[in-house]
């Protein structure tokens, strides 16, 4: 076995806990809970109660900051902050590379007296000013044009990012360029969080509620991740610049077992999970679940509901906590899709849902279809999806996602929604020119005497849907491992409030006036949506081929990897439902698509020029190592008069012949410089460059079951998996 590898090995199977212990019962998990936020509690202790009550307002309501307000918050928050250790501000923000950015500023400031004052006003708070030449931009902004600004988004609570030698406070952010054009993920999320807002109210308000409050999507955002130790993670060059693994033979077992989901977890990630959440309580992410996933080495982490907003800024943060304390306990957790080839790879689960004055508007009543707001809502939901599906499809698309999509283990690019059987019945019987019936959920009868009945739900679940309704929420299962939420959210938001726009629209032209009125114009609504968009319903198997051509019959896109599923979203009906909604301009959307295509062929080109190097400068040397040694054996036997065996060096010798010229191919295609558009240039990486890539592994991995395991290289899948 290689050196690298044994090492790797020993040092995992010596590892010994060098993080020190925790101690929930010194300080209860309640206790620890927000303890580095400025959050509500903080600021009703400590600002007067007229600031607070004006700060709420513009939280609460979207009132319009007063400059004297953020002049009382500004001098309260630095006080905060310096009780608690910071020495720096930073306004944290969200460019369109899917990573955080942020710039640490010190309080500290010359008094011109030969001292220093610990300086915050409002001016710090409300605004700052970055480097805008280097972020993505789409075209948007010139090299040369360097100006862009931050904005406090003071919907999303600062808090303090502690280290070992200080600590940081860390405001959450908007950032634009010069000219006022969004360059981030948070400044059109809120944009779509207003139009959601303005337009389910008007629903609302012909429901019957003169002044409605305040209506925000709110998400919970499941995260999937592997762990692996480090030291196999550093004899891996592909993990290290790509983050999953582009050379490795199937291991002899993998998840076949179905030993691994929801078994026990290992002492040492319990120990990481555990550290994990504690930093996230202090940060005020409401982590409720974790458990081992379907693959080994996968596990999961899952947060209760919060606000669209918020949720997206503490899915930021809960990728930075997993990652940095992974380390301390000798691990890298690895958030790509897909870092093992041949297993599950990893989602983000996106629950979603509509509330108001804490009620949960896609939460049916006793009897779903008596709830005519609840079934009014949803109905906005499937005709949205449906007229926008390319827009939905493309908000996961990424290069690592094309791995995980469409496979048995993450829904297909296809997009159509799960309703369960009653609701589909529900909907189904309003298309016909009825009202809706369908029969009670009933109970549940497990068949155990000392087990009570238990109440059965309106539908079993559809794991092989991309977009599923689970009883009061909708789940966006296509979310990728690796990606931020922000994108998908503000899709979300934006067609869903574009389409309540027409749903008002329809129900305020109509003359309400008894709830009998009410009734038939809220049935009238569905019925059409019913007849135009009730294809993109459908609760059977997602993964069927059936099912593929199937949703070809009814017209649904399909966009099976991110060079298509781009070009696909940049229809007239896409530019306008932004525009309309006042999200995105057309430039700014544009923009985005040439961002992400952009990143994507950089993506491709690194992997490429990573497995070219890997298998010219690693693998390639071990088989001809391995040959050597396998073709003196052939000699030295026949020396002896006992014959030769050739049969393993001929199948070295012949696929390290091939390896060499795959190899030579794809330096070929990655010298040839790609020209064009970022379309035409992800479309040649798609069908040029992958390709030759995947060639060149096929033969790589079936060497790896041939050479024998003292010259192997790299660690294998087997060891990365199980030796803990």
């Amino acid at each position: 076995m290689s050196n690298a590898r044994l090492n790797a090995i020993a040092a995992v199977t010596n590892y010994r806990a060098t993080a020190p212990a925790l101690d929930f019962s010194k300080t209860p998990a309640r206790e620890l809970f927000g303890a580095n936020v400025f959050d509500d509690r903080v600021m009703k202790a400590r600002l007067p109660k007229p600031v607070y009550e004006a700060l709420r307002r513009t939280i609460d309501e979207r009132e319009k900051l007063d400059v004297t307000v953020a002049s009382a918050v500004a001098d309260a928050m630095r006080a905060w902050a310096i009780e608690k250790g910071a020495t720096h501000y930073a306004h944290v923000f969200y460019p369109l590379t899917g990573l955080t950015a942020e710039k640490h500023d010190s309080f500290l400031e010359p008094d011109g007296q030969g001292g220093a004052l610990e300086e915050f006003s409002a001016r710090h708070l409300i605004m700052g000013e970055s480097d805008a030449s280097n972020f993505p931009s789409g075209g948007i902004r010139a090299t040369f044009e360097a100006r862009g600004y931050t904005a406090w988004d003071v919907t999303s609570p600062a808090y303090i990012l502690e280290n070992p030698n200080g600590s940081i406070l860390c405001i959450p952010t908007a950032f634009c360029s010069w000219t006022g054009e969004v360059l981030d993920k948070k400044t059109p999320l809120l944009r779509s969080l207003q139009a959601l807002d303005t337009q389910a109210r008007r629903v609302l308000r012909v429901f019957g509620e003169k002044e409605p409050g305040m209506v925000t999507a709110t998400a919970g955002c499941e995260q999937e991740y592997f762990l692996v130790d480090r030291n196999f993670f550093f004899a891996r060059p592909d993990l290290i610049s790509a983050g999953r693994t582009l050379f490795g033979a199937k291991p002899p077992k993998g998840q076949e077992m179905e030993d691994q989901y929801f078994g026990a977890i290992p002492e040492r990630v319990l120990a990481f999970m555990l550290e994990v959440e504690r930093e996230l309580y202090k940060l005020g992410v409401p982590v409720k679940t974790r458990h081992n996933e379907v693959a080994p080495g996968q596990y999961e982490l899952a947060p209760v509901y919060e606000t669209a907003n918020v949720a997206a800024d503490h899915q930021y943060l809960t990728m930075t906590v997993l990652q940095r304390v992974a380390q301390k306990y000798g691990m890298t957790c690895l958030l790509h899709e897909k870092p093992f080839a041949g297993i599950n790879g990893s989602g983000k689960h996106l629950n979603w849902s509509l509330s108001t004055n804490h009620v949960n508007l896609l939460e049916p009543g006793d009897t779903p279809h008596r709830n005519m707001r609840f079934l009014a809502f949803c109905a906005a939901v499937i005709r949205a999806v449906d007229k926008h599906a390319t827009l939905l499809r493309a908000s996961v698309a990424h290069s690592g996602n094309d791995h995980r999509l469409g496979a048995n283990e993450a829904p297909p690019a296809i997009l159509s929604i799960y309703l369960g059987e009653q609701l589909t019945e529900v909907f189904e019987g309003i298309a016909r020119g009825g009202t809706g019936k369908a029969a009670r959920p009933g109970l549940l009868t497990i068949g155990v005497d000392v087990l009570p009945p238990l109440p059965k739900d309106a539908g079993d679940r559809n794991r092989t849907s991309p977009f599923a309704f689970t009883g009061n929420k909708f789940e966006f299962r296509a979310v990728g491992a690796s990606q931020s939420v922000a994108s998908p959210l503000v899709i979300l938001n934006t067609i869903v409030a574009d389409s309540l726009a027409d749903m008002a629209d329809e129900l305020e032209a109509a003359k309400i006036r008894t709830p009998e009125d009410l009734a038939a114009a809220v049935q009238k609504s569905i019925r059409q949506i019913m007849k135009a968009h009730g294809r993109i319903i459908f609760n059977g198997d997602n993964y069927s081929a059936a099912w593929r051509a199937e949703a070809a019959r009814r017209g649904l896109a399909h966009a099976p990897t991110t060079d298509v599923a781009f070009p696909a979203t940049e229809t007239p009906a896409n530019d306008a439902v932004f525009e309309r909604m006042q999200v995105l301009t057309r430039r700014e959307f544009h923009s985005r698509n040439e961002i992400y295509l952009d990143k994507y062929v950089k993506e491709v080109m690194i992997e490429a020029r990573l497995t070219f190097e890997i298998a010219k400068t690693l693998i390639f040397p071990a088989a001809v190592r391995y040959q050597k040694l396998l073709a003196e054996t052939s000699l030295t036997l026949q020396s002896l008069g006992k014959g030769h065996c050739t049969t393993v060096l001929d199948e070295v010798c012949e696929l390290e012949a091939e390896l060499q010229g795959r190899i030579a191919a794809l330096r070929k295609v990655i010298e040839k410089e790609p020209a064009g558009s970022a379309a035409v240039r992800a479309r040649r990486c798609r069908r040029k460059i992958i390709p030759a890539m995947n060639a060149v592994r096929k033969v790589a991995d079936a060497l790896e079951n041939i050479v024998s395991d003292e010259y192997w290289p790299l660690p294998t899948y087997q060891e990365m998996l199980f030796i803990k």
